[in-house]
């Protein structure tokens, strides 16, 4: 009797093609989730104040895609948290698996949304000042961006979100393994945020958000991201095929 191979790329590729497929939900929120940013940036995500003089008034407000790239980032770690849940690695057992392949097809996918994610918060940014120059009746003001700078701000965004994307699959990796950590996340991260401990949130927020080098924020991530993924990888292959 002959015995068919399925060799681990061709499984994780399946695995992979069927969870675009199943995970539509996700997208769909992502839209909802960017059109919610848009609503609240209508009013402008920075204003710069106003003033008066010589008889003339002004009030400058800044209209970026700044807030829709956080609310995807946000969607980013909520969705890979939901990947890791008992109903979806359920989804798996349609082919012949094992939990690397599993991960590995978890983590393609993430990928994918990111950058999906990232494009789509670019083009939500330029939708908003589209629809601020048509609702005003004062001029607005753009900026002239270079080719090379939207590239530049496609593959910070795709880091942003994708390192996001990653933390959340290590949280919820982590919450499969016990449930315990569904409560101890939770209080660390506002525990973080009272002084003394405070610095830390800061610090890393300093670390990531304000490196002025594209090639060393992308070491940065990558190294990050990879981290991140490879320690859930070997964590998930600990949990029980079907627990």
């Amino acid at each position: 009797m002959a015995l068919t191979k399925i060799s681990l790329a061709e499984t994780v590729k399946k695995q992979y093609r069927y969870k675009l497929k199943a995970n539509i939900d996700a997208l769909s929120s992502l839209v909802f989730v960017q059109a919610l940013a848009i609503l609240f940036s209508l009013g402008g995500v920075v204003s710069s104040g106003g003033g008066s003089s010589s008889g003339f008034s002004y009030n400058a407000n800044y209209y970026t895609a700044d807030l829709i790239i956080v609310f995807t980032m946000v969607w980013a770690f909520t969705t890979a948290i939901t990947i890791t849940t008992k109903a979806y690695r359920y989804h798996d057992f349609t082919f012949i698996t094992n939990r690397l392949s599993s991960s590995l097809s978890n983590v393609l996918f993430l990928v994918t949304v990111s950058l999906l994610g990232a494009a789509l918060s670019l083009l939500a940014g330029n939708l908003l000042k589209f629809i601020m120059y048509i609702q005003l009746e004062d001029p607005l003001y753009g900026i002239h961006v270079a080719l090379v700078e939207i590239l530049i701000g496609v593959i910070a965004t795709f880091l942003y979100v994708l390192l996001f994307g990653a933390l959340g699959y290590f949280v919820g990796t982590l919450v499969q393994v016990n449930k315990l950590f569904a409560g101890i996340f939770p209080i660390l991260f506002i525990g973080s945020l009272i002084p003394p401990a405070f610095t830390l949130p800061a610090d890393i927020v300093q670390f990531y958000g304000f490196e002025s080098s594209l090639i060393v924020f992308t070491i940065k991530a990558s190294a990050t991201v990879t981290i991140l993924f490879a320690v859930s990888t070997r964590i998930w292959k600990r949990l029980e095929v079907r627990s």
